[in-house]
């Protein structure tokens, strides 16, 4: 019982922690100076694209709501 508490915890844990990343780091200086993106011209313009951005911050939003929910359903099942 212990062990599926502790990965359910570390389970949650890693979808807030890659979901804030996912949300912030579009938007950061780390982005515009990516190496990779440096080695293929073409990827450069489209990783600026605020429309790309926005995708990739989405799908961090949609990891935050995931952990949440994950931790949720852990509190709630916690109390039976």
């Amino acid at each position: 019982m212990t062990l599926l508490l502790f990965t359910r915890i570390l389970l949650v844990v890693y979808f807030i922690e890659v979901g804030v990343l996912l949300v912030f780091m579009p938007w950061s200086a780390f982005w515009e100076r990516n190496y990779f993106a440096t080695l293929v011209p073409g990827l450069t313009t489209l990783l600026a694209n605020p429309f790309v951005r926005g995708a990739v911050s989405g799908l961090g939003v949609v990891n935050v709501i995931a952990g949440l929910a994950e931790l949720f359903s852990l509190f709630s099942s916690r109390r039976r």
